[in-house]
Formats: structure tokens, C-alpha cells, sequence
């Protein structure tokens, strides 16, 4: 099912691609051949990636891009368009290629996530939707991630449906995490569109409908005995709560054999706490009771009540995770790096800034990953010129982007070619893969990652390097001013 059935998104656009599609058309460049690039200048929160996602809802919104009825009228209305330009969107449709990284690639600053060739209307038409999709899911399945590794093998589920911002959010939200390594999620909506398992027990609310907290768990696990997890902090979590929840486990679920069970902690000190249960429990025979806790946690929390000793089998992330709240902005741009002539020769064009990380990369472009033949690790990325092939046979010398003077021999490696066909001539070429296959190759994916590259605090640096063709091409541009 797709979310976006009863909305035609083609207007979720900025005002400018319209006036600038407007100006091409009446300047006669319309048609005019263009490559642009999405990418991004900087990972989030620090980190050494990123985990490229979003492709799907681009997919679907490329193949439902026309303008209806409504939209003319509106457009017109704005006095700003010719008729002869409004007839040429009451027909649109996309006739133009696309290449992009497979959604749960880890990917880095500078290169190509996805790269558009299309007459430029077109092309620039998609600026805004692109960037949207790409932005907001790559930012989730990346913070979604980095909580993921931080609870090193142990359970996590998406739990901010209730803090995100707005129903997309949460529901895309909960897609783009669960391709970040999410197990499941608590908004039940994605569930039914994506498959993303949603699960839940109980609030406070629930115990305090009840006389007492022992009602509340015994009528609870009556219900639902193969779903028992209860909530113990509702008053006194050890004094209270955690017997209760014992008890009950004895009078429910010990007579129907039932050694599946769970308890639940939203508040205070969650080390002490949990180590303090597992205790009780234990020592009352259920060993096999599952702790899950909750509370504004993050990467950071969770590695340090890890490292305190913390006994958690689960973790639910809510608002830090939905809303990456700690870095809210992915910051990935589309930019123009070429263009046809009439003979049909690609041309450069590049983008000078006084700030130089706005100057871009020029050329359409190839990008390669290499990975070691003998530990099959990645150890760079590579960007070549269109026409370039890489020749993995041979030794190459790449540097570091951040410093030039900086060079690193490449040897014994297999090059991959990371951008894949998705339309071509306007037709979807690419069979979408499931979510669980999204989910399961954006975790083999960061494993061929160095554990230097993983860090969350100074991680090192990933070469991201031009091919000679290309630096020569770039900086040819530069030292005539783009031209």
C-alpha cells in the first residue's frame, strides 16, 4: 500500500523550480540535457557516516509526478506562467534517467546518492521531493543506527510515533529506523503500509485505572499471558512494582507453563534499577523474564548504562530517535554538475563558494567503492569521470580529501560500482527490494566498515577521492571561475 494513494505530491515544490522551469521554457533550454547531484556535506552528530535512505517513496512519487486540473488552475491564478508553459505541465510526465545508492547503503560526504539526467524542467522539478525524502530518512536510519550499535546486539524498538513531527514523520520515521537496525516500532499504521512490526502492552494509565497494581498486572496477564510485559514504575518500582509483577507471573503464568514474560521501567536510575530487578527475578525463578526500559534514551545513555552494568534485554527509543534530536538536519543538497551541448557532449559545471565546503564537484560522475580482497572491508571511495572504468588489477593512489598533501596506497581490492539504474528514459527499471532485504544489506553493509570509521566520538576519517581525470577537471573550472 502506498501512503500517498489519495495526494498528487507533484506541488510539494519549491516556487522557484516552477518560475525557473517557467524561465527555460521561454528561453528555449527546457529540453536542454542535465545532470544534478544529491548528496550532503557532513554527517550527523559528528559520526564517520551516513545511511542513505528514501528511495522508495522517490520511486513512488516519480511515477505519480502530473499536474491535475487543480494545479493548472492554481498555477494560472499566480499571473506568472504562460499558457504555453501550462500545457506543457498539464502533460508532464518524467522521461528522464536516474542512478542511485540502494537505500541501507552507508554512504559519505561529497558523493552522489543519487544523481539525475533529465531535460532540465524536469530535473529541477524534483529538487524539492528528492531532497525531502532523502534528508528525513537517511537522518532517522542513521540516528537509528548509531542507537542500534550502541545496544550491542540487544533489542530496539522505535518509539516515537507521539513526538515526531507530524504523521509522515512518524510513519516514515518508523520505516527509515527500522532499515537503521530497528526491530520494530510502536506506531501500528507503519506496520500495516510496510510491514515494520509494531508492538506494545501497557501505559501508567492502565495501572492506575485499577484499585491496586497487582489488579492491574493480574487482569493484564489474564488477557494477553503470551504478551505479558508489565510496567513496574507506576509507584515504587522495587517495592512495589517488581513484586507485584512476580506474583502475578506465579499465579498467571506458572500454572499454563508460560515462561515468556516481561517487565517494563520508564523512569529513574535505570542501571541501578534494572540490576536490582534481575536480582528479584532471578532469584524468584524467572530467569527468562525479558527488562525493557524507556526514558529519553539516545546512543549515549545506552552505552553508558551498558557500561554501568545495566540488565536490559530491550531498549524503546523514543523522541531522540524520531526527531534526531541531537542533530535535527541531514543538510543534503541538489546540485547542477553538467549539462549536454547540442553535439550531445557532457560538459562540466561547477558551483564556487567563498565557503569551501559549498564548492562542488563537477562532471557526471561514477562512484566506486573499494573493498580489501583479504579482510573485505570497504577502504575507499572513489569518484571517476563518466567514460572512466577503474581497473582493480592495479595498484592506485588516493588522497584525503581534507588534505591533499595526504595519500594512501590501494592495493589487492575489488571495486564496486555503488549507483545503481533506477529509471531510464522515464521507465523503473529497478525491482524494489523488500524492506527486510533493505534492512538486512544496510546491515552487512556498515559490517565491511572499519570499526575506526564507527566510532560516535572522532571517528576516522573515510577517503572519499577524485579520480586524477576529475581533480584536473575540477580545478581547471576553478582557476577559470567555473567556465
Amino acid at each position: 500500500m502506498n501512503m500517498n494513494d489519495k495526494l498528487n505530491l507533484t506541488m510539494l515544490c519549491d516556487f522557484y523550480e516552477l518560475t525557473m522551469g517557467n524561465g527555460y521554457f521561454a528561453c528555449g533550454c527546457g529540453e536542454k540535457i542535465t545532470y544534478f547531484d544529491l548528496f550532503f556535506r557532513r554527517c550527523p552528530d559528528g559520526g564517520g557516516f551516513a545511511i542513505a535512505a528514501g528511495l522508495e517513496q522517490i520511486i513512488q512519487y516519480i511515477q505519480d509526478l502530473h499536474f491535475s486540473e487543480e494545479d493548472i488552475d492554481y498555477l494560472r491564478g499566480r499571473n506568472l506562467f504562460s499558457e504555453a508553459f501550462l500545457n506543457y505541465l498539464a502533460n508532464f510526465r518524467f522521461t528522464g534517467d536516474i542512478w542511485a545508492v540502494p537505500e541501507g547503503t552507508p554512504v559519505f560526504p561529497r558523493e552522489p546518492v543519487i544523481t539525475v539526467r533529465a531535460p532540465a524542467i524536469q530535473a529541477q522539478l524534483l529538487e524539492t521531493y528528492l531532497l525531502l525524502c532523502v534528508n528525513h530518512q537517511s537522518l532517522i536510519a542513521t540516528k537509528a543506527n548509531r542507537v542500534v550499535r550502541a545496544a550491542e546486539g540487544r533489542t530496539v524498538l522505535e518509539f516515537g510515533s507521539r513526538r515526531a513531527q507530524g504523521a509522515d514523520a512518524a510513519i516514515l520515521g518508523a520505516r527509515a529506523a527500522y532499515i537503521g537496525g530497528c526491530h520494530g516500532t510502536a506506531c501500528t499504521i507503519s506496520d500495516q503500509l510496510y510491514g515494520v512490526k509494531a508492538g506494545g502492552t501497557m501505559a501508567h494509565a492502565w495501572v492506575q485505572m485499577f484499585d491496586s497494581e497487582y489488579e492491574a498486572f493480574k487482569t493484564y496477564t489474564e488477557l494477553y499471558p503470551t504478551n505479558a510485559t508489565l510496567l513496574v514504575d507506576t509507584y515504587n518500582t522495587l517495592k512495589s512494582g517488581v513484586p507485584n509483577a512476580i506474583r502475578v507471573f506465579n499465579e498467571v503464568l506458572k500454572p499454563l507453563g508460560i515462561k515468556k514474560c516481561g517487565i517494563r521501567l520508564d523512569s529513574g536510575d535505570l542501571a541501578y534499577l534494572t540490576q536490582q530487578a534481575r536480582i528479584m527475578l532471578d532469584e524468584a525463578g524467572w530467569t527468562e523474564c525479558q527488562i525493557s526500559v524507556s526514558n529519553s534514551l539516545d546512543e549515549y545513555i545506552i552505552r553508558d548504562i551498558l557500561r554501568q552494568g545495566a540488565k536490559i534485554d530491550m531498549f524503546g527509543v523514543g523522541e531522540r530517535l524520531i526527531t534526531a534530536k541531537s542533530e535535527p538536519v541531514f543538510g543534503g543538497v541538489y546540485k547542477l554538475v553538467a549539462v549536454e551541448n547540442g553535439a550531445g557532449e557532457v560538459q562540466p559545471k561547477i558551483k564556487i563558494s567563498e565557503n569551501v565546503g559549498k564548492i562542488t564537484t563537477p562532471h557526471y560522475k561514477r562512484l566506486y567503492r573499494f573493498y580489501g580482497k583479504d579482510t573485505g572491508k570497504a577502504i575507499a571511495d572513489y569518484l571517476a569521470v563518466y567514460d572512466e572504468q577503474v581497473d582493480d588489477s592495479q595498484n592506485l593512489e588516493i588522497f584525503d580529501p581534507e588534505a591533499t598533501w595526504k595519500r594512501k596506497q590501494v592495493y589487492n581490492f575489488t571495486a564496486k560500482e555503488l549507483q545503481v539504474p533506477i529509471f531510464q528514459g522515464g521507465k523503473l527499471v529497478y525491482k524494489l527490494p523488500s524492506l527486510e532485504e533493505i534492512r538486512t544489506y544496510c546491515r552487512e553493509q556498515v559490517d565491511t566498515l572499519w570499526e575506526e570509521v564507527k566510532r560516535f566520538d572522532n571517528p576516522q576519517t573515510y577517503y572519499v577521492d577524485l579520480s586524477q581525470k576529475l581533480w584536473d577537471i575540477k580545478y581547471s573550472l576553478l582557476e577559470h571561475n567555473g567556465k
